[in-house]
């Protein structure tokens, strides 16, 4: 089974333009005409640098933007570092502190996490007041699909596929996370099994070497973790929450009935939910994020051996802002946007190399949102009448076809086909962040992540100016979509 993914539209509103784009001209010829009629030849020629400015900034591009583009993402950065927002201090409780609040920074402040009381298993979930969603959290374990046979590892890809549209059917699923990250190994599991099952003192030799060789051996591995974040969109279901109860109570209802059959679902694509998080393990995902190396002292003080955390101390102590990185306790991190899909046909594991590059820590997320039927469909009617106006106007110049045309065309055909024919439409969101502890080991592993994103046939590009919104989605199994 091999994969190809449709070709992604850089079309704007009008002739390839974006709304900046089109505002900054519209508001250029108004003003040259008021020029013209005012003061003639001679104010128009006056003011040619305007005319120039305004025209290198709706023509020139700069990573994959326009200038005009990338004018408000950079109103916003500038105005971080002005106001001091670029640095974040966590500050001490002086006052009595609300249960379940992270006090993460940036747009994320405002997330709780709450427990319902009659959670049999202690499992929580992060309610989000402003975009009104309550995200539970599970953790997964899978086999390795590298080295499964082609015919398992196609039939767990469409039974994947199958899971997904079934959640987009359901009308009140917001937003789908699959997280996987790297995470250094405090060897405290390896540590914890050797001192319960080992015996040296039945082979003083073996059992002293096998002592050292834990001890060293350990902290070096990079374990992965696998998270499955499902959003539920209170708003979407609130004839449901109503009929369970109304309120946080009746919402967790209608999500451990969600939850449940997803985790049946995804059963089918060979991935195993081992537990739903609870709040301290939320706490300690979130934590470890931000401070890799609060992993090995968190594992310990469990008993249970799984990092927990005061969800208190869930966010960072320290976060500073760079153009291109973010700073936070014990680590540097860089956020990149798939930008491009494989547009040949792949196979079913063209992520591999991506997902298994020795010696990097990193995190891809994959964010799907579930879109409805009427919406989807009105999408590909307006990309069908933008790409049939845009090659009408070219024809009336007389330019040339374009074939970048023909192919997004008959993407948006197959999509209409298949959105007749009963599929789900899923909007498809991949990010990657690279973590390491210096800017010289973390500018290292983002040259190999670079370099292994080309042999998976993806596009990455680095996410500048919008590194600390970029990480939350990126880095935290939140189930976010806004950036």
């Amino acid at each position: 089974m091999t994969v190809r993914f449709p070709h992604r539209s850089r079309r704007g509103i009008l002739l390839g333009l974006s709304v900046p784009q089109l505002t900054l001209a519209a508001l250029t010829l108004m003003l040259l005409v008021a020029t013209m009629v005012s003061t003639g030849i001679l104010g128009v020629i006056a003011l040619a640098p305007l005319w120039a400015a305004a025209g290198a900034l709706i023509v020139i591009r700069r990573h994959g933007r326009s200038l005009i583009d990338w004018a408000p993402i950079l109103a916003r950065y500038t105005h971080r570092r002005r106001t001091g927002q670029a640095l974040w201090l966590a500050r001490p409780l002086t006052r009595p502190r609300q249960d379940g609040v992270l006090h993460l920074p940036g747009t994320a402040a405002s997330l709780t996490v709450v427990t319902p009381g009659d959670s049999a298993n202690g499992a929580a979930a992060v309610h989000d007041p402003h975009q009104q969603t309550l995200t539970a959290i599970a953790r997964v374990s899978s086999r390795a699909f590298a080295l499964l046979d082609p015919a398992t590892q196609n039939h767990q890809v469409s039974s994947w596929g199958r899971a997904l549209a079934g959640i987009a059917r359901t009308g009140h699923i917001a937003t789908v996370q699959v997280l996987e990250r790297t995470v250094p190994d405090s060897g405290d599991t390896l540590t914890r099994h050797w001192a319960h099952n080992g015996k040296p003192g039945q082979a003083p030799v073996a059992g002293q070497i096998y002592s050292e060789l834990v001890t060293s051996a350990g902290p070096a591995a990079a374990p992965h973790e696998t998270y499955l974040a499902i959003s539920l969109d209170l708003k979407a279901a609130r004839r449901l929450i109503n009929q369970a109860g109304a309120g946080l109570p009746g919402a967790f209802t209608v999500l451990e009935q969600t939850t449940a059959s997803i985790a049946q679902a995804v059963r089918t694509a060979g991935l195993q939910v081992t537990g739903w998080l609870s709040a301290r393990e939320v706490a300690a995902v979130i934590r470890t994020a931000y401070d890799p190396k609060a992993l090995a002292p968190l594992q310990q003080w469990s008993p249970a051996g799984r990092a927990e955390a005061d969800p208190a101390a869930a966010g960072p102590v320290v976060q500073v802002e760079e153009y291109d990185r973010l700073a936070t306790d014990s680590a540097r991190h860089a956020t990149y946007w798939v930008e491009n899909w494989p547009r040949t046909e792949m196979g079913a594991g063209f992520l591999h190399g991506l997902m298994f590059t020795a010696g990097v820590r990193r995190t891809l997320s994959l964010i799907y949102v579930p879109q409805g039927f009427e919406s989807a469909l009105r999408d590909v009617q307006r990309k069908k009448a933008a790409i049939i106006a845009d090659a009408s106007e070219r024809a009336r110049r007389g330019q040339v076809d374009n074939e970048e045309d023909s192919v997004e065309y008959a993407d948006v055909k197959t999509r209409e086909r298949q959105l007749i024919a009963g599929h789900a439409d899923v909007a498809l969101t991949g990010l990657v962040t690279v973590t390491a502890e210096t800017d010289a080991l973390l500018d290292a592993a983002c040259a190999h992540i670079e370099t292994h994103a080309v042999t998976s046939g993806v596009d990455l590009r680095r996410l500048n100016y919008q590194q600390p919104d970029a990480f939350t989605l990126a880095a935290l199994p939140l189930a976010r979509t806004a950036l």
